[in-house]
């Protein structure tokens, strides 16, 4: 097999040598997606109606999600995707001929049970691949060969390998999955309906203040599940992880694995107050019904938004890419009355719902003076800064690690499953990370995550070659002295990020075919992530449930009567959750029905 593989990555470094530029390279997308998207609505583009019920920016999965429900309650919805492909973040794309890359998410986790069983999504084609070990810590270290860490399902494998670290710590663990655990099941009901609107709670009449009480039920089941633990639990959303870790574990090894949940995708430190609750926003998944499992989808996360897009069109919604929205129609009455193309079309819709992000959604789709000024200072002011760089490399083989070494025949081991951590020996090296690039400048050596799909779904690239996705940080979007991510800049910080695997991994660099490099101005450029934030906005308390995207707008109800937020920018984050676009759904369906 890695003769064959060989074989095919010096005809593809040949022909990429001769007809590509990196920039060409980043650009240029065989997109797996597209072609689904035209099977899932094939003629779509000649039926573009002029009214619909609904129309719903953007295709990512959101947004694909709240098409499913509407559809199903009778409501004729149209999705608008200005990219070629559908998926929003989630899509698979041949990047480098052969190599089928989920070029931007990578991991489901969180996509709400309830959206999995309702949408019939495995019927509709959706297949996961569970992931046990799912963790995978190699050391640099002196000794030969170097310690890991590997974590997976099996609770007295994991205390054998903490116990490396710490006796202590082993005995410790249970306990700490256990505390996380009750956390993650109280909170769970509040990610499955709209924050409570306390400005409505006394309005209206008696009967009318009753009805809105029930609002609070989530609430207060949250607060009952937590029961006596409830100061314990205030302080893990409150305080720095690393205090927290600290309470529970003395092994630096275990606890940098643990921080990187705290941190993955935002600009804080192990040290930031409130990153417990990004910890615990990474373990509040499940894969088939096990709590806190990761895996990877079949064919790349490009595949999960087909299913979703299948469901939605087989309920009657249309679903269109290549169709860009220039803005949001409004009548003379104030309200959201559909949608202007950019090519001139206009779609008249009664409900207009927004998969974008809230700073495309209200400062450039809708008129500022159409907004309260308080409002759009509001959505101006939301942290948007992103630490993340995402690289995606074609690979002629496995690496193969100091600390686990491959086999003779190239097979893949149990930690290539994983999501492999580098630059995590401890958490001091994560906070030095995130400090350099607070003052501007591209970590020196970059908390990275390692993680080969093809290891367990081999039909995503040429036989015995791999596609790995390398999400790293910390990258300002912004760098020292005025200096742009040019193309220079981008490969010089690739080539560190592969130096550094090169010591863990040494002849890593010499089995990379292409790499495709996305830094926060490129996450932005190509999928609409405001400043490559790929939660659309930090995941602070300060901008989480009554606060998200603003306050008093924390329902998907925006200040224009008609217009919906059902992204990521709101309730309850980001993530490939699903839970915004099912939630704002339901907001706006209920409004419909009155209409």
């Amino acid at each position: 097999m890695a003769r064959h593989c060989g074989a095919m990555a010096t005809r593809i470094q040949a022909r990429l040598s001769t007809v590509c530029s990196s920039r060409w390279l980043q650009d240029w997308h065989l997109s797996l997606g597209l072609s689904g998207a035209r099977l899932a609505h094939a003629g779509a583009a000649e039926r573009l109606q002029r009214e619909y019920d609904a129309v719903v920016i953007g295709a990512g999965h959101n947004g694909l999600v709240a098409a499913a429900y509407l559809q199903q309650a009778g409501v004729h919805t149209a999705v608008l995707e200005k990219r070629h492909v559908l998926g929003g973040a989630a899509v698979t794309e041949e990047i480098v001929p052969g190599f089928k890359f989920s070029r931007a998410s990578y991991l489901l986790s969180l996509l709400r049970p309830q959206i999995y069983a309702e949408l019939e999504l495995q019927r509709h084609g959706l297949r996961v691949l569970p992931r046990d070990p799912y963790s995978f810590t190699p050391l640099l270290e002196d000794r030969s060969p170097p310690r890991s860490l590997l974590l997976g399902h099996n609770m007295a494998q994991n205390q054998q390998q903490i116990a490396q670290f710490s006796q202590k710590d082993a005995q410790a663990y249970p306990e700490y999955e256990a505390f996380m655990g009750g956390m993650v099941s109280a909170l769970d009901p509040l990610l499955d309906s709209p924050p409570v609107d306390t400005a409505a709670l006394g309005k209206g009449s008696l009967l009318q203040q009753l009805r809105n009480l029930r609002a609070l039920r989530p609430l207060l089941q949250a607060g009952l599940a937590l029961g006596q633990q409830l100061p314990r639990y205030y302080e893990v959303l409150t305080a720095p992880i690393s205090k927290i870790l600290d309470q529970w574990f003395e092994s630096e090894p275990l606890k940098a694995t643990l921080a990187t949940d705290a941190v993955i995708g935002a600009m804080t430190s192990p040290h930031t107050p409130g990153s417990g609750y990004v910890l615990l926003h990474h373990v509040m998944g499940e894969l088939e019904g096990r709590r806190g499992a990761w895996g990877y989808v079949a064919g790349g996360m490009g595949a999960l938004s087909q299913a979703i897009a299948h469901a939605a069109t087989a309920r009657g919604a249309h679903i269109f890419v290549e169709k860009a929205v220039c803005h949001v129609l409004l009548g003379r009455d104030g309200q959201a009355r559909g949608v202007a193309l950019q090519d001139g079309t206009e779609v008249r819709s009664k409900l207009v719902l927004s998969n974008a992000s809230p700073q495309i959604t209200f400062l450039e789709l809708i008129p500022q003076e159409q907004l309260p000024k308080d409002f759009v200072q509001r959505i101006q002011q939301v942290d948007t800064r992103s630490p993340v760089t995402k690289i995606n490399v074609a690979v002629d083989r496995l690496p193969s690690f100091l600390a686990a070494p491959n086999t003779r025949d190239g097979q893949p081991l149990p930690h290539h499953q994983c999501s492999i951590h580098l630059n995590c020996e401890n958490t001091h090296l994560l906070h030095q990370a995130f400090t350099e690039a607070t003052h501007g400048h591209p970590s020196n050596r970059p908390m990275i995550e390692l993680c080969i799909p093809s290891a367990l779904d081999p039909g995503l690239a040429p036989q015995g070659c791999h596609v790995v996705s390398l999400f790293t940080q910390y990258t300002p979007s912004v760098l020292a002295d005025g200096q742009s991510w040019d193309e220079q800049a981008k490969n010089a910080y690739a080539d560190r990020v592969f130096d550094c695997i090169e010591d863990y991994a040494p002849g890593f660099k010499a089995s990379v075919i292409g790499r495709d490099i996305l830094t926060p101005p490129d996450l932005e450029r190509i999928f609409g992530l405001p400043g490559g934030n790929i939660f659309h906005g930090g995941m602070s308390l300060d901008q989480l449930y009554f606060a998200r995207p603003a306050p008093s707008y924390s329902g998907y109800r925006s200040p224009i009567p008609g217009l919906y937020l059902c992204g990521s920018g709101a309730h309850p984050g980001g993530g490939v959750m699903g839970a915004a676009g099912r939630n704002a759904a339901q907001v706006a369906l209920k409004d419909f029905r009155s209409l």
